[in-house]
């Protein structure tokens, strides 16, 4: 077998061909796998069995939720994302991974494999076309898909070059408050960290008050804790959190498990990308937003 045409997602992939070999993975499909009848969108598409699959631990670019249609208006990212995975998936073999529960929307989320070893995720990720959204019940293989997604991101290609999918500024609350109830990646100084009754916050501010906040309820902090990681070892320390921003005092992104948080020991996303003058002019109307979760 072939396990890969691109050689970013080569390790994942033999990472997924060895724990099903180990049977370390169950697989939602038989080893020869199920034919791809349709793609809905760019990380949505429909088995040959009549069963949707929702491409589990990223999101690709949207039309907006109140987008018509009927108007006509181009989507150029959310076009692009769904014709990658038409031209990736469309027509062809893939193998399901994972425990593949179903999400709210009756999909099934998990990883998907083509038969010649092409893991889509990956695939999308390192063209730019999404980004890493993991859930409490969809957090497999998230440092391979971070991985992909920091190479996108670096290279400046796709979503990363436009302003709506940028990295936010924990410095901005105003900004981040223009940014409430949707998805964002924000980094930046935690300046203060406080624990009490099993609970964290990081402060990005002076002011908890008005500041960019992040909060681990007390479900969350037995995970980040079996995660080896102690949220005061943030203080002072840069760090990329992503999520739904809500308002609850300041712009505040809430917690549920330990691989929304990455801790970082280089400049912001956002700085690097401002200097760069990367060219996003064509991207600057594609809105698109995330699937509740």
């Amino acid at each position: 077998m072939t396990l890969v045409t691109l050689p970013l997602v080569r390790l994942p992939v033999l990472l997924l061909a060895c724990l099903l070999l180990c049977g370390l993975l169950p697989v939602a499909a038989s080893a020869d796998g199920l034919r791809v009848a349709a793609v809905l969108d760019g990380d949505t598409l429909e088995l040959e069995d009549g069963r949707r699959v929702r491409l589990a631990g990223i999101d690709a670019a949207k039309p907006p939720r109140n987008a018509n249609p009927a108007d006509g208006r181009v989507w150029p990212l959310a076009e692009a994302a769904t014709a990658a995975l038409a031209d990736l998936a469309l027509g062809r073999r893939v193998v399901l991974h994972g425990p593949a529960p179903t999400d709210r929307h009756g999909r099934l989320l998990a990883h998907l494999v083509r038969e010649d070893g092409l893991w889509l995720q990956s695939a999308l990720l390192v063209r730019g076309l999404a980004r890493v959204h993991t859930r409490p019940d969809a957090r497999a293989y998230a440092a391979e898909l971070l991985a992909g997604e920091e190479t996108a991101r670096n290279a400046g290609r796709g979503l990363w070059r436009s302003r709506v999918y940028a990295v936010r500024d924990a410095a901005d609350a105003d900004g981040l408050s223009r940014d409430r109830d949707s998805f964002q990646l924000v980094e930046g100084l935690v300046l203060a960290v406080s624990k009490s009754g099993g609970e964290s916050w990081l402060d990005f501010g002076t002011d908890w008050r008005s500041d960019v906040t992040v909060h681990i309820g007390r479900a969350a902090m037995r995970e980040v804790t079996r995660a080896g990681i102690d949220p005061l070892s943030y203080e002072g320390r840069r760090v990329r959190v992503r999520g739904w921003i809500t308002l609850r005092n300041g712009p505040m992104i809430e917690i549920t498990h330990p691989e929304q948080i990455e801790r970082l020991e280089r400049e912001p996303a956002s700085a690097a990308l401002q200097r760069s003058g990367a060219d996003d002019e064509s991207w600057d109307d594609d809105e698109g937003e995330d699937d509740l979760e």
